[in-house]
């Protein structure tokens, strides 16, 4: 599934303010930091699973009134900014819709059981040596 054949570019917003870091007298002039906006109960390029998944997995990058936000300020261009929060939403929108495994329960294998049993056997022969004997 790759998401950017989707085309969400078409349902991004974007916001562009002044940022702080570096940038020396540039940094009071130029708006470089950019800010993407994305409303995901609203896309009609999600479906309703995915909707939720996102939600839920998303829940604290959105704001109250549902959007998902992106905030970009590591670079001095507005353009690098910007590439650099599509290419952030796309990664946590995959990895918001990518399921976990679920976990297989193992048992553990002889070599592990048969070295945590040596190890406790020299732990226990180090304290019985330091024991005072009459």
């Amino acid at each position: 599934m790759d998401l950017q054949e989707r085309g969400f570019e078409k349902e991004l917003q974007f916001q562009s303010s002044r940022s702080g870091g570096a940038g020396g007298q540039n940094v009071n002039k130029v708006a470089s930091k950019v800010e993407l906006r994305f409303h995901v109960e609203s896309s009609a390029l999600l479906s309703d699973e995915e909707k939720a998944l996102v939600q839920q997995k998303l829940a604290s990058r959105m704001n109250s009134e549902g959007y998902l936000q992106v905030v970009c300020q590591d670079e001095r261009s507005q353009l690098q900014n910007k590439e650099l929060c599509i290419s952030r939403f796309y990664e946590l929108v995959r990895q918001a819709l990518t399921r976990q495994k679920k976990r297989k329960a193992t048992k553990p294998t002889h070599a592990s059981v048969k070295q945590r049993l040596e190890s406790k056997k020299r732990q226990a022969q180090k304290k019985a040596n330091r024991r005072f004997n009459d």
